[in-house]
């Protein structure tokens, strides 16, 4: 995919890094200071203090799609917001082919969460064997997903946090670094992007590509760089 397209590995989270704080940055374009998301287990009766990216796609008429691995990701399902919400419970395989019944369906905007590598960095440790077979595991996955996709398909994959040892919580480089790669029509090819991006500038491309923008005091802002000369901040 980085071949294909635009990519960073030193792409950063926002702190704490953690599943709900980072994908709140993640989805919206704000920073935990904003977004107001700090803590990281599921409680149904807490709510996101600012508008998701699936907010602006829905109000402006295009078909919203979520397929998420865990329960607490039901945060960002506000309601109006998402056509179609899948909660698959039995990893990774089944979140590919959740998201890939949902393809078949159509979208406009679409978020794919895959828990695997994530809940075996936990139980066996990041960089363990264990855990590097089952990131092959989660690529076949990401391999099925992305050959479901039509072929005009512009792809953001990332991360929420990195990780070291058995945990993810505190700010070293492992757990803020992650990874940022996007390919398709008017992307870059085979391009290492040199400014810094954040985790918040994943919402805001996303958008860009749809034609549509955040709030202006948002915190993230599109990755130009990873379309070329021919991409220029609009006013």
């Amino acid at each position: 995919m980085a071949q294909r397209g635009a990519y960073t590995w030193d792409a950063q989270t926002a702190f704490p890094p953690a599943t709900l704080p980072g994908h709140a940055s993640m989805l919206t374009g704000f920073a935990p200071d904003a977004h107001g998301v700090i803590w990281n287990d599921n409680y149904p009766d807490r709510a996101i203090a600012v508008p998701t990216i699936f907010a602006t796609a829905h109000a402006a008429g295009l078909r919203t799609v979520m397929v998420v691995g865990k329960e607490k990701m039901q945060l960002f399902n506000v309601p109006g917001t998402v056509d179609s919400y899948v909660y698959a419970t039995e990893g990774d395989r089944d979140v590919a082919d959740k998201a890939i019944a949902e393809i078949e369906s159509g979208f406009d905007l679409m978020f794919v969460h895959l828990p695997n590598v994530d809940f075996f960095g936990h139980s066996t440790g990041w960089m363990s064997e264990t855990y590097l077979f089952e990131i092959t595991q989660t690529d076949k996955a990401v391999g099925r997903i992305f050959a479901a996709l039509p072929e005009n398909t512009t792809i953001i994959l990332t991360a929420d946090h990195g990780g070291r040892g058995a945990g993810h919580g505190s700010n070293i480089p492992e757990n803020m670094t992650i990874p940022w790669i996007i390919s398709g029509p008017g992307v870059v090819s085979d391009y290492e992007i040199g400014s810094s991006v954040e985790i918040t500038d994943t919402a805001a491309t996303a958008l860009y590509i749809l034609g549509l923008s955040l709030p202006p005091d948002v915190d993230g802002q599109p990755v130009y760089e990873a379309f070329g000369a021919a991409a220029t901040p609009t006013p």
